[in-house]
């Protein structure tokens, strides 16, 4: 099974698996500024793309899904700003953006794939541009395993290629960028629920925090990284210099 049946499903007639990303997103929204010009690579449901539009960003999008991308434009007022394609072969120009944004996505990526789209993330950023995103922290990837009842090809349920802890995500980010921030945090969603779920989210945080529970459940690790400009540092030595520390944990 192609990860692109995959992405296909879930952002069509699996985008209700979508709804509890709301509080990662907007998140990831507060992190955009307005005026920016920034790139989302990976649609989803596209609330990214409404909550950028709605803060004045002048938000693109990028997804292999045709069928998403028409969705996108026909909810939202993106017209050929929404383009279909990949990740490792982007269809843009370079230093074009302010901020390239990945929002679960690298994980779905073999090792190959994923050097060749942070190799064209750095060339379409622009100097000093921001990358930021989210992976799932800490993931045990054999939990999510099912097999196919025609062929019995073994695959993850979400197409999930690779599991990262920070330090991981910070020695594949750092060949490419300059880190700023690269953290645990834990997403869950409080202003529109009861505090029923609002209960259920503390006691999932807790019971992650010490390892009784599922791990994962609401827990990323969130990365904003630079495009060292041709006068700086890049990598571990622009880290060096920053004084900027790659956490362990966050809130």
């Amino acid at each position: 099974m192609s990860q692109d049946a995959i992405w296909d499903h879930f952002q069509n007639e699996g985008v209700v698996n979508f709804d509890g990303a709301r509080p990662r997103l907007e998140f990831i929204s507060r992190m955009l500024r307005q005026g920016e010009r920034a790139l989302n690579i990976g649609v989803g449901s596209g609330a990214l793309e409404e909550l950028a539009i709605g803060k004045g960003v002048e938000i693109w999008s990028l997804d292999p899904s045709q069928r998403a991308i028409d969705r996108l434009r026909e909810r939202l007022p993106v017209a050929d700003r929404a383009r279909v394609g990949y990740s490792q072969d982007p269809p843009f120009p370079a230093d074009q953006f302010d901020v390239v944004v990945m929002t679960e996505v690298l994980e779905h990526l073999d090792e190959t794939t994923r050097d060749a789209t942070l190799e064209q993330v750095r060339r379409i950023l622009r100097p000093g541009g921001r990358f930021i995103g989210t992976v799932p922290a800490r993931e045990r990837l054999d939990v999510s395993e099912v097999v196919c009842p025609n062929c019995t090809h073994r695959f993850h349920r979400w197409g999930h290629e690779s599991s990262f802890d920070v330090r991981s995500m910070s020695d594949l980010l750092g060949r490419h960028f300059s880190p700023v921030t690269i953290e645990e945090r834990f997403f869950n969603e409080w202003e529109s629920v009861g505090w029923g779920r609002r209960f259920a989210g503390l006691v999932k945080k807790f019971l992650s925090w010490r390892g009784l529970g599922p791990y994962g459940v609401a827990r990323n690790i969130y990365f904003c990284v630079r495009k060292a400009d041709n006068r700086g540092p890049s990598g571990a030595e622009a880290v060096e210099q920053s004084g900027h520390e790659l956490a362990p944990g966050g809130q």
